[in-house]
């Protein structure tokens, strides 16, 4: 029997899911969703499967009469299951009775919003801390409340975080035992996407390799604000007959319905500290190791310094994907203490930073994520810059290494190697 690997997103569940009649557990597709969820129910219909749709079909009484805690799983694949556990809702269900997991919205389906009936949570591919690369010593929590004590050290070193951006925090492909299966699962995974997913999402794909093309750009636009035009010029370089904006756009939608982009919208501080902020989000895939297989990237490669020609980035591929394996982390750390990850960018581009934790009470913890060792006073000044600019309203501030040691700087920095970052 696989050993179940705990995380982080169960502590919230433990804590609000026997409270709360209806969960939504949702995300991409092999993320770990029904694992989670199975764990914490008696009956299980699965509606990915006829003989589950067919017991919902046959009995409406059926989410009613079943020992609870009821998951229905891929509801999605019958979208008026949600509607009917909605209903029950209403009709008094009592607490902690339903699980719904998802792994796209379905296109067109006339679903209730279940708003205050059914509370969702998103469920991203494992962080650092639930793979286990190393015990995280620095807490983001602790971070948000100015209460965070910065030390340890790691033997996590750069060729490690380069192993764990293309191995994947999808537990199934990570699970693989070489390299080549790994890249070989992450292929299948990216071609059922458009060979299955966007026909069931109602968007036929009629030319697979422009679909790739443009989802490879894209990944070469990783944790850049590059606008959407520019991403079809770069996956179609050559082409007088380019993809139409209409398709693009379609391209983008069904992708962030079966929850495969991530993008970090801006921050837009609450009171008027800052002016002449830029709105675009950064783009951001899922996984970073899809991103690095849509590339055609391995560990090898990336140590090497390959693809940086194709990166829509001036500051290389490897930083971009180092930088999104970091807000991959910060996004299923902050989501348990009622955090939202932002990142930073005035409109001319002289200040930004990469990440902007809001917690409660509108306090935030900025981050600057640099691929050194070892970071200098130019790698903070982003972060000075803004405690200037925001006074108190900044809880923190660190840059998130692939060094050895976390220490504060006398400047108030903290250093942080990745690694040791956790909830």
């Amino acid at each position: 029997m696989t050993v179940y690997e705990r995380r982080v997103i169960d502590d919230l569940l433990d804590e609000v899911q026997p409270h709360l009649e209806a969960t939504s557990i949702y995300g991409p597709k092999g993320v770990g969703k029904t694992e989670t969820a199975r764990r914490r129910a008696k009956s299980v219909l699965q509606l990915d499967q006829e003989s589950g749709r067919q017991r919902l079909l046959s009995d409406p009484d059926l989410l009613r009469t079943l020992p609870g805690p009821v998951l229905v799983d891929e509801w999605q694949r019958w979208p008026e299951s949600w509607d009917r556990v909605r209903r029950a809702v209403d009709d008094g269900a009592e607490l902690g009775r339903f699980l719904l997991t998802g792994s796209s919205a379905p296109r067109g389906a006339s679903v209730h919003s279940g708003a205050g009936r059914i509370i969702g949570l998103r469920m991203r591919p494992m962080s650092l801390f639930e793979r286990g690369v190393a015990s995280p010593s620095v807490s983001l929590a602790a971070m948000l409340r100015g209460e965070a004590e910065i030390g340890g050290e790691t033997e996590v070193v750069l060729g490690d975080y380069i192993e764990e951006i293309v191995a994947s925090g999808l537990p199934g492909v990570r699970s693989a035992p070489t390299p080549q299966l790994r890249r070989l699962r992450l292929n299948t995974y990216l071609d059922n996407i458009a060979q299955r997913e966007f026909v069931e999402q109602g968007y036929p794909v009629r030319r697979p390799e422009a679909l790739r093309a443009w989802l490879a750009a894209y990944a070469a636009a990783l944790s850049t604000t590059a606008k959407y035009v520019e991403i079809l010029d770069a996956a179609t370089p050559n082409e007088g007959d380019k993809p139409s904006k209409k398709t693009t756009i379609g391209y983008r939608d069904v992708l962030s319905g079966l929850w495969l982009l991530d993008p970090t919208p801006a921050w837009m501080p609450t009171s008027n500290h800052l002016a002449r902020l830029g709105q675009a989000s950064k783009h951001q895939l899922a996984d970073p190791a899809l991103a690095a297989r849509l590339l055609n990237l391995s560990a090898d490669g990336l140590m090497a310094g390959h693809g940086d020609t194709a990166a829509i980035n001036h500051g290389g591929i490897l930083g971009a994907l180092f930088e999104s394996l970091v807000t991959l982390d910060a996004q299923v750390y902050a989501q348990n203490v009622e955090a939202r990850v932002y990142h930073l960018r005035d409109r001319d581009g002289r200040h930004e930073v990469d990440l902007v934790i809001e917690g409660m009470g509108n306090r935030v913890v900025a981050l600057e994520v640099k691929l050194t060792a070892t970071p200098d006073d130019h790698d903070v000044r982003q972060l000075l810059w803004l405690r200037e600019q925001i006074g108190d309203t900044l809880a923190d501030m660190a840059v998130i290494t692939t060094g050895k040691y976390a220490y504060r700087r006398q400047d108030g920095v903290a250093v942080i190697p990745a690694a040791l970052l956790g909830p």
